[in-house]
């Protein structure tokens, strides 16, 4: 009975201490989901993304509860006065989403994660590829490489095959033929045509799903409208401009009337240097004056006549074109998915004339509804409802995060990849 008493209780002791040795990475584990579910959108941790770095991030706050106050709402945490909080809130150029499902418990795992995250090792100048750790490798030239070493092995071979079958048909006695020049040679006339099929369907192929797809398509506007000085230095709020954004399927471009609504007042640029790609420098005055001159307004009477001769829309060049086959629904992203604007489109904000972030490609939006967390509504203790009330309709996902089912819900789950959705 001592025996079974001594063996049952190290059991305990053993069990105890694999509990011990297992919480730690489990947390880190639940740390890095959580942050992937609803941080990764707008954050990375050691660079800025939409949001800034998040290393350190403890650091910056005055205490960890106002920390706690501002990632669940950020609001609450600027009506408090702190000096950061207020500073963090002017500086973005994007509003941060409220996370008020977060425990403190969750949000001490997700800072766990942060704190354990080793920055990435840069390579030492004389390696190939220094400085790019953070980029994707691409093995396109590498794969051309060794295609190449193995059709010259591949070739060899059957050079050195046919000089030992005649070496040994001469031994025997049998009089061989004549050898065949190798332009007429049957066998290597349909290796490089079956070589020359299998290439150029592969390029005709990858050059027709590329047709429409127009990435970094930068065109010149007829106004230099600097993204980097509207919605960067002045903070201005994309929906100010594209309206439609948030209500409606298209974003909309500002009218003429909108652009007025500023420059009336406004009609010097006195702001920092603007430059174009090429390196030259934007005379922002001059771009002002282009404006009055579609508006009909004239500035030195201060007399704006919008059915003069002169006054007439903007001829703004479109830049994100999708083929007619596709649906996209902007406040559908914007409004019910909480997208921020910089997910698609890129860092606007730093942009002087505009141009295509992303090739918006059917693969490249398949992959964001497979890896964006879907964000479900939520009541705090005074029974204010935040979040998104329309994918309350899928309380079933909700209970299974909750039960520790599942991790997030992204848009796949709740037919983000069916055909239909987009084409229908």
């Amino acid at each position: 009975m001592i025996h079974r008493r001594i063996i049952a209780r190290t059991a305990q002791v053993i069990s105890i201490l694999l509990v011990l040795l297992m919480s730690a990475p489990a947390k880190a584990q639940d740390g890095k989901a959580l942050f992937s579910a609803n941080c990764a959108t707008c954050h990375a941790v050691f660079k800025d993304a939409v949001g800034p770095a998040l290393t350190g991030v403890e650091s910056r706050w005055s205490s960890k509860e106002l920390l706690y106050t501002w990632i669940k709402n950020w609001k609450t945490a600027v009506a408090t006065g702190d000096p950061y909080a207020v500073k963090m809130a002017a500086s973005r150029p994007s509003e941060m989403n409220l996370f008020g499902q977060l425990k403190d418990t969750e949000i001490d795992a997700i800072l766990s994660y942060i704190s354990s995250e080793k920055p990435p090792v840069a390579k030492t100048d004389g390696a190939p590829g220094a400085g790019e750790a953070d980029k994707e490798k691409d093995n396109t030239l590498l794969y051309g490489i060794l295609t190449l070493i193995l059709g010259i092995i591949a070739l060899t071979l059957l050079f050195v095959n046919s000089n030992l079958r005649k070496i040994s048909e001469e031994k025997e006695g049998i009089p061989s033929a004549e050898p065949i020049p190798f332009y007429r040679n049957k066998s290597y006339l349909t290796m490089i045509a079956l070589v020359a099929f299998v290439l150029g369907g592969y390029w005709v192929a990858k050059g027709a799903t590329a047709l429409g797809r127009s990435k970094n398509y930068q065109p010149e506007q007829p106004i230099y409208y600097s993204h980097k000085v509207h919605a960067g230095l002045n903070q201005i709020n994309c929906l100010y401009c594209h309206a439609g954004a948030q209500e409606g399927k298209q974003a909309t471009l500002p009218s003429v009337n909108v652009c007025m609504n500023c420059h009336m007042n406004i009609k010097e640029y006195a702001g920092p240097a603007i430059i174009r790609e090429d390196g030259s420098e934007v005379n922002g005055t001059n771009e002002i004056k282009k404006l009055y001159e579609y508006s009909g307004y004239d500035p030195a009477t201060g007399y704006w006549d919008p059915k003069s001769a002169k006054a007439t829309s903007i001829p703004w060049i479109k830049v994100h074109n999708l083929p007619d086959h596709v649906y996209f629904n902007h406040a559908q992203h914007v409004k019910v998915g909480q997208v921020d604007c910089q997910k698609c489109h890129g860092n606007i904000q730093e942009m002087g004339e505009v141009k295509q972030n992303s090739d918006l490609s059917m693969g490249w939006c398949i992959n964001c509804h497979r890896e964006t967390g879907v964000q479900f509504s939520t009541k705090d203790s005074t029974g204010k409802v935040t979040g998104n009330g329309f994918y309350e309709q899928y309380s079933k996902f909700h209970d299974d995060i909750q039960k520790g089912k599942k991790d997030k819900v992204t848009v796949e789950n709740i037919g983000g990849t069916e055909c239909q959705k987009c084409h229908f």
